[in-house]
């Protein structure tokens, strides 16, 4: 291998490894702080959610954070295990499902409001067309979950679809953290 192709070997990986920080936003003293959370995103009128903005994680309540896009086929099987958890524990954990689809162009708000009717959304879901939300949870690909205890620690995460056991075990244990932090988990 002769010098040229090393060197820019090397300065590839450097761009890749450094674009990779960014997009995570986990540049050291970015922003001096270790998370972007809680964060505030816009919320849209659909079956059981209203117009408006939400906080992330909810305060003084654990919170199931669920990242989807229409698009996503993985992300309609995620909502079976979200529709079943939020029926049982609903009234205990605040729900709120978001996507970072732009609205205008091919997608619009009804579209929006369809896939979530059809799709038996029934809590709060919020738009982040500029991707806050998933870059402060570090998540990569879609379906993302977190869950998050009543002071907005985030206990655990999962990329891809999760079980509805799964899903109901976490929101267990946030619901047993009670206000108690501790060390996230994935």
């Amino acid at each position: 291998m002769n010098r040229r192709r090393v060197v820019t070997a090397l300065a590839g990986l450097g761009l890749t490894g450094a674009s990779a920080l960014a997009v995570t936003d986990r540049l050291p003293g970015l922003d001096g702080s270790d998370s972007a959370l809680p964060l505030r995103v816009e919320t849209m009128d659909a079956r059981g959610s209203t117009a408006g903005q939400v906080r992330i994680p909810a305060p003084g309540a654990p919170t199931v954070v669920d990242l989807f896009a229409t698009w996503c086929a993985p992300c309609k099987e995620q909502m079976d295990a979200l529709s079943t958890v939020h029926e049982e524990y609903g009234d205990q954990v605040a729900f709120v499902s978001v996507t970072n689809e732009r609205i205008g162009g091919t997608l619009s708000r009804a579209d929006v409001r369809e896939w979530w009717r059809t799709h038996d959304g029934a809590w709060t879901v919020g738009l982040d067309p500029e991707s806050d939300l998933m870059s402060a949870l570090g998540a990569s690909g879609l379906p993302y979950l977190a869950v998050a205890d009543a002071s907005g620690e985030i206990r655990w995460t999962h990329a891809g679809v999760a079980s509805t056991a799964t899903l109901r075990r976490e929101v267990e244990r946030a619901l047993e953290s009670g206000s108690a932090s501790g060390t996230p988990r994935s």
